[in-house]
């Protein structure tokens, strides 16, 4: 049985920090292995990662029985993408890239059941117990947690127009994105981008919506203290590779070329 209200939204409301980490694998092993890690949230990946409705599925139902809460990051704002992962009962989803106020309105309706929105209605789908729970549609706009990704120079730009769009949970600077869109390929960690998404992390605050930033563990306490109160710490991945790399490391002979 799914849940009747959003442990995670509820959380954000208050300002109580939150941990976790992307879920770049399509293993509902992975994910039932990583759910008594004692994370906040676990977010499935859809955007960079070859995953399906299906492996979503499994993966929310690994997570089902523990207190880490099951996130997605959306492919695009695509608002035909939502109703199906909205269905499978999972409550909060990420949009990439938002750059404008217009482009956060069109998500917050793509998520809301009409009048506020256009998101379909679904009868025998997991988030309303398969048709037993008929009042899901009214408490769906309570439940359902939107967070919108601020990736870009642009979006930095209309960064306050963004906040004040009603229905907008929270905004998560994506640093990788936002360092390779102001010039800096692939270089989160450069101290500009780390000074833009310091002052993006303290306007979204001072806006009064929740901000989010994934961060190296080096950088973690530094955006918390900025007022961020969602961090992704890495990905099960990036882990798995950088811990297996460093074992590796230490026991393997590199192969040497032959005369």
């Amino acid at each position: 049985m799914i849940a009747t209200h959003n442990p995670f939204k509820q959380k954000l409301r208050i300002g109580l920090p939150q941990f976790g980490l992307f879920c770049m694998s399509l293993s509902a092993q992975t994910a039932d292995a990583l759910g008594d890690c004692g994370f906040d949230f676990l977010m499935f990946d859809a955007e960079h990662t070859p995953t399906s409705l299906p492996t979503l599925l499994t993966q929310a139902l690994a997570l089902a029985p523990t207190r880490t809460q099951c996130l997605v990051r959306m492919p695009s704002a695509d608002p035909v993408l939502f109703k199906p992962v909205l269905d499978l009962g999972i409550d909060t989803v990420m949009v990439p890239n938002i750059r404008t106020a217009d482009e956060a309105l069109a998500a917050v309706r793509a998520v809301r059941y009409p009048p506020h929105g256009i998101r379909g209605v679904g009868g025998s789908v997991r988030a309303t117990g398969y048709g037993r729970h008929a009042g899901y549609y009214t408490t769906a706009i309570d439940r359902v947690c939107l967070l919108l990704q601020i990736e870009s120079a642009e979006g930095l730009a209309n960064l306050d127009a963004i906040c004040a769009v009603d229905g907008v949970d929270g905004l998560f600077i994506g640093p990788v994105d936002l360092a390779t869109d102001l010039g800096y390929l692939a270089q989160p960690t450069h101290p500009v981008v780390v000074e833009h998404a310091v002052a993006g992390v303290r306007r979204i605050r001072a806006a009064g919506k929740a901000a989010g930033i994934l961060a190296p563990e080096a950088q973690a306490q530094m955006y918390v203290d900025a007022g961020a109160s969602m961090v992704c710490l890495g990905s099960d991945l990036g882990l798995l590779v950088k811990t297996a790399d460093a074992l590796a490391g230490r026991w393997v002979q590199p192969e040497t070329a032959s005369a």
